[in-house]
């Protein structure tokens, strides 16, 4: 089976992230960057179903600059076999961050349909934008069934058996034809580090550059870009034992809603 896991190089989460100039989006000079963490359970996956079947083809996807290579050869050396680089401008008309979400989408599926995989797995959301639409729109693009949430994955005779998160605990089990595309859920697997060999062997790996379709028009418009306010605020309770605790519990019940 070849799978393509399609990931995405994002800020380190302890970043010092700044907002731009332009106060529209992120300034990110001196940042340092990573393998996004829902794509690194998606590799998981991808490389423990090939070590369950005894054989397939993992190919890792990125798109971005000359810098994405970082995470494209952290890939390779955890046993990915080879990876593909979507090239684009760090900045300016073409560059990730001048796409949407249907742009970004366009071209990894183009990069997806020029391999023809059996299975194409990401993470449910990038740390950065956390927007958890591209896959979705991938697998749309592709013309393949999707599912998201997704936990655990198996073969299945010709087709696949996946494990899905729903709310309040629930879970489902679904079977789904192949191609398919899967969104892969953080958690379901503990993440393997890079080994000396694999670091060694990654060197000889095949990491072949194609180039990014063109950016089409934004069907969105970012217009502000700003840090969360932190806000403190402290109030005193009075009353009896009994009062106050029942207070609390109202408190936490249905104005913090962790109850």
């Amino acid at each position: 089976m070849k799978i393509v896991v399609a990931v995405k190089q994002v800020p380190e989460r302890d970043a010092a992230v700044r907002v731009a100039a332009d106060g529209r989006s992120v300034d990110e000079s001196d940042v340092a960057w990573t393998m996004n963490e829902p794509d690194a359970y998606a590799l998981e996956e991808a490389l423990q179903l090939k070590e369950r079947d005894g054989e397939g083809e993992v190919v890792v996807l990125c798109a971005g600059p000359e810098r994405v290579t970082s995470t494209l050869r952290e890939a390779l050396a955890k046993g990915a076999d080879r990876a593909i680089h979507v090239v684009t401008p760090e900045e300016g008309e073409g560059a990730l961050p001048s796409r949407d979400t249907l742009g970004v989408a366009k071209l990894l599926a183009e990069a997806i349909k020029a391999e023809s995989p059996d299975l194409v797995l990401t993470g449910l959301q990038s740390d950065d934008l956390g927007a958890g639409q591209t896959g979705v729109v991938v697998a749309e693009l592709l013309g393949v069934p999707h599912a998201t949430l997704v936990l655990q994955v198996e073969r299945a005779g010709a087709g696949i058996k996946v494990k899905r998160e729903l709310e309040d605990g629930w879970f489902q089990h679904i079977e789904m034809p192949l191609p398919a595309l899967l969104t892969i859920q953080s958690g379901g697997n503990k993440l393997r580090y890079a080994t000396l060999m694999g670091i060694k062997k990654a060197k000889s790996k095949e990491t072949r550059e194609v180039e990014a379709v063109a950016a089409g028009a934004r069907v969105d418009e970012v217009v502000k870009v700003a840090p969360p306010e932190r806000v403190k605020r402290t109030e005193m309770l009075t009353g009896s034992a009994d009062e106050i605790a029942t207070k609390i519990v109202e408190k936490l019940k249905f104005e913090v809603k962790v109850l």
